[in-house]
Order: structure tokens, then C-alpha cells, then sequence
């Protein structure tokens, strides 16, 4: 049986009239296992997010294959996007909503079993602690509640698969906190997470691999203890700017 998420040689390039082909993800592999946080660790730049937005099926990639829980992303985009929930800190909630009206909205347009809408949408609303704001606008809301009901949003079909990009941009350190813990409890569930992030903490505490992404080209994939024992160096920064500078002089 394949891997929740395959990916196999993915590429996208784009054309700029100054610079001529930029190639933002250059023929990358890796696959991501049940029970998994799998890390993209990368500065900003370095492809992370056009990844994402390939196996999100946002973007078409130029070559290369990924399929989610066998699903190809460009031959069966719908069968990917039911199996796959997409967080974002940029990705904008509908202000006029309530909590309640989102989180149901996004159950139903990802297809969760229309009968069973109300009993996930009551559930994710206590799971998240949102009873007191269910129907308050999100307009109304802390960042602290708009990211909650985001990470309700983005889970409220009940996925296999889930991407959080650069989910804590923007938070302050609590709630920044609260997100990773969420994470791992997610983790714990058994679905399969994707983690896009540059701050090495987050990936040293929430990964259990971590593949190094830099110019578009994933420059190592292991566990930390592996990425240790390989570089011989302790801290993520420095394994990061280890794998960095031999990427470039191979350039």
C-alpha cells in the first residue's frame, strides 16, 4: 500500500520577463506516512508554500507526480481535496460568518456526509473550546479565536491528510503555542500532517521528520537524530546552514 502522500519529482517553474524561467520547486521527492508530522524546513523563498499549493491542487505543477491517499492532484483533484485539509495564517475567514456558519460551511463544500454536519460542526465547536463564540461573528473574534475556528475550518470534513503552512506567522508566543499543541494532538488522532515552517523550533519540537528545503530542491530528509548523527551537529539552525552552504557550492 503506498504512502498517504507520494510525491515524485515534482516541478514548478514560472516565467519572468527579467529573469526568464525560475524554477520555484525543482524536481522534488519525499512521502509522508500515517501518524506522521512531516516538516518542510525552509527560509522564506525557498519553495515550501508552491509545494503546498501543488499538492492542494491551487497550483498545476510543470512535471512531476503527487497523490494524496492515491489520489493524483492533477487527474483527480476532487478526490484529493475530500481527503486533505489546507491551513493557512494568510488564508482570510469570511468576516460576516459566525463561527458556527463557517465551520458548517466548509463541512459541507468538502462534502462530509450531509446528515452528520450538525453533530461535527457541535463537536468541533466544544473540541476547540469555541462554545462562547459559536454564534459571534468573526469579525468580533481575537486573532487567538480566528485561529481556532481556522483550524476547526480546515479539519471540519474530518481529512486524512492535513497541510499547516507557516501556521504561527503572526501569532503571539501563547497562541503560537496553542496551535502546535493542537498539532500534535492531531498527530495523535492518526492523521497525516505536513508542517511548513523557517523557525527551528517548531520543527525541532513538533517533527518526526524533517526534510531541508532551500532554491527549491530538498537538500536532506531524515529524523533530527538522523540529521545529528549525519552532520555531526546538535542544533537544527546549525544542521540547516550545514545543509545550505553545500547546496550552494554544488551550484
Amino acid at each position: 500500500m503506498s504512502a498517504p502522500v507520494l510525491v515524485r519529482n515534482l516541478a514548478k517553474a514560472f516565467y519572468d520577463e527579467g529573469r526568464g524561467e525560475i524554477k520555484a520547486v525543482d524536481s522534488i521527492s519525499f512521502e509522508c506516512h500515517e501518524g506522521e508530522i512531516f516538516g518542510l524546513l525552509g527560509a522564506n523563498g525557498a519553495g515550501k508554500t508552491t509545494t503546498l499549493r501543488m499538492l492542494s491542487t491551487i497550483l498545476a505543477p510543470t512535471s512531476g507526480t503527487a497523490t494524496i491517499m492515491g489520489h493524483d492532484v492533477v487527474h483527480d483533484p476532487e478526490g484529493v481535496r475530500k481527503n486533505l485539509g489546507f491551513y493557512s495564517a494568510t488564508t482570510a475567514l469570511y468576516p460576516r460568518l459566525t463561527t458556527r456558519e463557517t465551520i458548517e460551511f466548509f463541512a459541507r463544500i468538502n462534502q462530509y456526509p450531509s446528515k452528520r454536519v450538525p453533530e461535527r460542526v457541535e463537536y468541533l465547536i466544544h473540541r476547540f473550546g469555541l462554545e462562547k463564540y459559536a454564534d459571534a461573528r468573526i469579525e468580533k473574534l481575537s486573532s487567538g479565536m480566528k485561529q481556532k475556528v481556522s483550524v476547526a475550518r480546515t479539519v471540519a470534513h474530518d481529512p486524512a491528510i492535513l497541510i499547516f503552512d507557516e501556521p504561527t506567522v503572526g501569532l503571539d508566543v501563547l497562541n503560537a503555542l496553542d496551535v502546535q499543541e493542537t498539532i500534535g494532538e492531531l498527530r495523535a488522532e492518526g492523521k497525516t500532517i505536513i508542517f511548513s515552517t523557517h523557525i527551528m523550533s517548531e520543527a525541532e519540537r513538533l517533527c518526526d521528520r524533517i526534510a531541508i528545503i532551500h532554491g527549491g530542491q530538498i537538500l536532506a530528509t531524515d529524523t533530527l537524530a538522523g540529521l545529528r548523527e549525519i552532520t555531526g551537529q546538535h542544533y537544527l539552525e546549525d544542521i540547516f546552514v550545514l545543509f545550505v552552504k553545500a547546496g550552494q557550492e554544488t551550484v
